[in-house]
């Protein structure tokens, strides 16, 4: 508990020392001072201090250090998509000299409230698919960034989360409605991907903790074989509900990201999401540096993690295989 505690407190003064890093700024007249956009879909916890760190650490790769020679503007949407356009168009009237999007719906948002301020994104899936960017080598206009692929390797998880649960037939997957545009794209790589490995999906739409809660004890009463979570920045902020509901439901399931395994989910596999931050932070300082986003080619991430947690797999009663474990980027027992 105490832990945490500390946790917490790192937390709100990493963020309150962003949040005086302008006003001090102002008062000691110092109006060069570049000012940094920063917008998310979610509601942050003491566990989101890492990526912040980890855009931070880009950041000063590239020379720039928050509240000595540059400011930082933090504006969550509190898992409200509807709010990222005002909290974009907050962005714009304040002049940030570069915006950070770091989440589909965040880059959708800000790419509609501006096309003169330079964007930096993190997304998911392919951004040209989006809409963000006419090619990856030159991506054109105002926007440039990161794409973690997390949303574009479902085939993968499906086939992973087949070898662990033995004659898996029936998947429940969980469906964010209020991201549709990301959804969207998801489900269809999904269904395409079950299609071929003879699986048979079934959706369920939850878009507030409470609406997860109700589709867990669905689950529990039907009994598919397993249950997918993919990337999304709702189920991301929700992943210990999540985690915790399945291993209660007796329901093996499969994560986009580490940091469900690390919550006590039973498997993920996905990119490296802190360094897709540091990446957002070197581009955001080279952008402030001088340089287009036009000019900069959309990194894409090139190493996955597989993460399995043991503990979890005993809960279940599962045997992981012991080819699982040797490909296996971490086992957490």
């Amino acid at each position: 508990m105490q832990s945490d505690q500390l946790k917490r407190r790192e937390f709100i003064t990493l963020l309150g020392g962003a949040a005086v890093a302008w006003p001090l700024a102002a008062r000691a007249q110092q109006p060069t001072m570049p000012v940094i956009g920063f917008l998310n879909s979610i509601s942050p916890d003491w566990r989101f201090t890492e990526r912040l760190r980890k855009f931070s650490e880009g950041l000063k790769e590239q020379g720039f250090v928050e509240g000595e020679n540059v400011a930082i503007l933090y504006r969550f949407a509190d898992d409200q998509a509807d709010r990222l356009p005002e909290l974009a168009a907050d962005l714009v009237r304040r002049q940030v000299a570069v915006m950070a999007a770091t989440s589909t719906p965040a880059a959708l948002a800000a790419k509609a409230a501006t096309a003169t301020i330079p964007i930096t994104f993190l997304v998911g899936e392919d951004p040209v698919r989006l809409g963000l960017a006419v090619s990856l080598s030159r991506p054109g206009s105002n926007m440039t960034g990161i794409n973690v692929f997390n949303a574009e390797v479902a085939a993968k998880r499906l086939e992973l989360l087949c070898d662990l649960v033995p004659g898996v037939t029936r998947i429940a997957v969980f469906v964010n409605s209020a991201d549709a545009a990301s959804m969207e794209t998801q489900l269809r790589d999904v269904d395409t991907a079950a299609r071929a490995m003879g699986l048979h999906i079934q959706t369920l739409d939850a878009n507030t903790g409470a609406e997860i809660d109700a589709g867990f004890k669905a689950l529990g009463r039907e009994r598919p074989d397993a249950v997918f979570v993919p990337p999304n920045p709702f189920f991301n902020n929700r992943r210990v509900q999540l985690a915790q509901l399945a291993t209660f439901h007796h329901l093996p399931a499969m994560y986009g990201l580490r940091d469900y395994a690390e919550a006590g989910g039973l498997m993920s596999y996905g990119s490296n999401i802190g360094d897709g931050y540091r990446q957002v932070g070197v581009y955001v300082g080279r952008i402030l540096k001088g340089a287009k986003p036009e000019d900069l080619p959309i990194v894409q991430a090139n190493k996955f993690e597989l993460v399995i947690n043991m503990q979890t797999a005993r809960m279940l009663d599962l045997v992981v295989p012991p080819t699982l474990l040797s490909i296996a980027d971490e086992v957490i027992e």
